[in-house]
């Protein structure tokens, strides 16, 4: 607010973000409640495969609205979401999902998909909802990139944390292995296949792994938009006031850059980032402490935060806003099972 009334601007883009903020909050509650509707219970599995569901559903409405004329149609006659800029620019998009938003809720769920893969003791000992979530997985990995290739952001940390799990706790996915590696070629021979016989999904794939295939093709990791990112989209203040408090300018891409940290400080200087930067910290604090398997994955979703903020500006607070609506004291782990398993065996054996 400060850094708009001393510029004399008129733009409330972060000044406003109090009424963000509560109205993620309420419709979290809102979601959260129908939930518990239906389930008796709010807790960060159910919410988990909510978000999942809603994240392939929205990758399998982009295909078929870019394969289905009559489809498209029926959609864009019903919801404006800049499909004219979307279709000019080639864009894949769903329903209310596209671009980097898009992109950035489904790096989301990917990460917490994983860290169900690796904690929830009901997905890990029911092989169909393990095959399930592997499956969903991969889908949201591939469509999500040909939708909005910042999917890769969530998609890479997922598996970092997977493997940084599994050498932790080997013993826990042992059996599972088969069924991981099973699901994998699956996937890849179907990818493949579509790869080498549909020209559509060939364009569409090359695109949401721009950078691979570059990488694979030419030894040089690159795309164009990473291109635009590092030659031209670096911009900062050009004075002391600038870095302090901002020039109170975000919209309309006044400054010609897509980068988070630049758009931000441009804004409201270093003092209104520092202060939006300690929000999410704070977030990740509470979170970390909730639950003490999740301690982990809460650090995980805040440097998922600050690499984003490379790419794009945009903020994680819907799904904080969905984690302060769940029931934690519910949450178990598969670690936690084991180990009462174990005590019981032990009391069974000395009674």
């Amino acid at each position: 607010m400060f850094a708009v009334n001393y510029s004399d601007s008129n733009d409330y883009t972060y000044v406003s973000y109090v009424f963000s903020f509560f109205t993620w909050l309420g419709g979290a509650y809102a979601v959260s409640q129908a939930i518990k509707a239906l389930h008796g219970e709010v807790t960060l599995r159910l919410v988990i495969l909510y978000l999942t569901l809603t994240c392939v559903s929205q990758c399998v409405l982009a295909i078929l609205i870019d394969n289905i004329p009559a489809f498209r149609q029926f959609v864009d006659s019903y919801i404006a979401q800049g499909q004219v800029y979307l279709q000019d620019m080639r864009r894949l998009y769903g329903i209310g999902a596209s671009l980097d938003p898009a992109g950035t809720r489904f790096s989301v769920v990917l990460f917490l998909m994983a860290y169900l893969l690796c904690k929830d003791e009901q997905i890990l000992r029911d092989k169909k909802w393990f095959v399930a979530m592997i499956a969903a997985y991969f889908t949201i990995s591939v469509l999500g990139n040909m939708i909005a290739r910042t999917t890769s952001v969530g998609m890479i940390l997922g598996l970092v944390y997977i493997v940084y799990s599994v050498g932790l706790v080997p013993h826990k996915k042992s059996n599972l292995f088969p069924v991981v590696l099973s699901c994998t070629v699956v996937f890849v021979a179907l990818v493949t296949f579509f790869y080498q016989t549909n020209p559509v999904f060939h364009k569409n794939l090359r695109f949401a792994f721009e950078g691979f295939f570059n990488w694979v093709e030419t030894g040089t990791f690159r795309t164009d938009s990473t291109d635009k990112l590092n030659n031209v989209m670096w911009i900062w203040p050009e004075d002391l006031k600038g870095w302090i408090i901002g020039n109170g300018l975000f919209g309309n891409w006044i400054y010609s850059t897509d980068i988070g940290y630049c758009r931000f400080i441009l804004y409201c200087g270093l003092v209104g980032f520092s202060s939006f930067c300690m929000l999410f910290i704070y977030n990740a604090w509470v979170f970390a402490h909730k639950f003490r398997d999740f301690g982990l994955a809460a650090f995980f979703l805040l440097v998922l935060s600050f690499v984003i903020w490379m790419k794009v500006a945009t903020d994680l607070f819907f799904i904080y806003a969905l984690f302060y609506c769940v029931d934690w004291d519910r949450e178990t782990t598969f670690t936690d099972e084991m180990q009462e398993e174990e005590v019981e065996r032990e009391l069974d054996t000395l009674a």
